[in-house]
């Protein structure tokens, strides 16, 4: 089982690719998947994140406090700030726009976590940066995202707290809850959790992926660069911040992770929930969830060997 786990961990980007390439070429692979299931399907990840919590996690809060004031002002920022920058400057429409956005405004996700254990950076800290800017996310998330859009569309922000509530908060809580006080069956059972979590994201990507295959095709390049482009700079922006406040390589590592991987299967499930008759909100959340783990791995390869 320690193979399998390790396989699926280590081939994640790939596998995710695979299937998001089978989705979009041939819809009929995923498109049997009701996109209400996305929601679901997320909401077993984010119980799987809460079955690895544990309140030791929470003590690197006041280990790092600098570091965990600075990440959390940093996700929250810089994220949602370039995401705006970059639709206004390649002039998204409003529906990608919204979509680009709430991909910035949401917090990181549990991707970031592997990929800074492969970067050789502080897990500690990017265990802690997810989880504190997760659970500010139910305000946070929607409070942005409305700041950044009240112009363009109409944002719905109690749908949208109440969503991140439902699909986010209480998986994770239930799954700590789990842990305290089954910690000794968890504690056998967590190496299938990589395996549950890659097929979860697979099965969410698939499902999006092919129920907008025909409006991917249609959008241009334009979207993938948007898309691209905020990752990167996101990741540039999160080096970049560790280094002007003197963390040690570790934390940098950490911090270039946490803010240049963002949550996008939630921001995918918010836009279907929050933006319905936006259609093409998906897209960016479903790009983004494709891209971010093929960047990530190719980032904790160059990070690994930085010293």
């Amino acid at each position: 089982m320690k193979l399998i786990a390790l396989f699926f961990s280590r081939f994640m980007a790939v596998i995710v690719l695979a299937v998001a390439a089978l989705a979009l070429f041939v819809p009929a692979s995923g498109v049997w998947i009701p996109l209400k299931a996305v929601n679901y399907l997320l909401m077993v990840v984010m119980f799987g994140m809460g079955l690895t919590m544990k309140l030791n996690d929470f003590k690197v809060v006041f280990v790092h406090p600098k570091e965990m004031i600075v990440g959390c002002v940093a996700q929250f920022t810089i994220m949602p700030l370039l995401a705006f920058a970059l639709g206004k400057i390649f002039g998204l429409e409003a529906a990608l726009l919204a979509g680009v956005i709430l991909v910035g405004t949401c917090p990181g996700g549990t991707s970031s976590n592997v990929i800074t254990y492969m970067s050789k950076g502080n897990v500690a800290l990017s265990v802690g940066m997810t989880s504190v800017n997760t659970l500010l996310s139910p305000v946070l998330t929607p409070a942005i995202t409305y700041l950044l859009l009240r112009t363009s569309v109409n944002v719905d922000v109690w749908a949208m707290c109440l969503s991140i509530l439902q699909v986010v908060i209480l998986p994770i809580a239930l799954g700590f809850v789990v842990n305290r006080f089954a910690g000794k069956f968890v504690a056998r059972a967590v190496e299938l959790l990589p395996v549950i979590s890659v097929i979860a994201i697979c099965l969410i990507v698939s499902t999006v992926v092919s129920h907008n295959a025909g409006k991917i095709m249609t959008t241009g390049a334009i979207v993938f660069v948007v898309v691209i482009l905020h990752n990167l700079l996101g990741y540039a922006c999160g080096f970049g911040v560790g280094k002007l406040f003197r963390m040690d390589l570790a934390k940098t590592k950490a911090l270039t992770v946490e803010i240049g991987m963002q949550n996008s299967g939630l921001a995918t499930s918010l836009a279907a929930s929050a933006f319905p008759s936006l259609a093409m909100a998906t897209v960016p959340g479903a790009i983004f969830s494709v891209w971010h783990n093929i960047s990530g791995a190719v980032l904790a390869g160059f990070l690994q060997r930085k010293k």
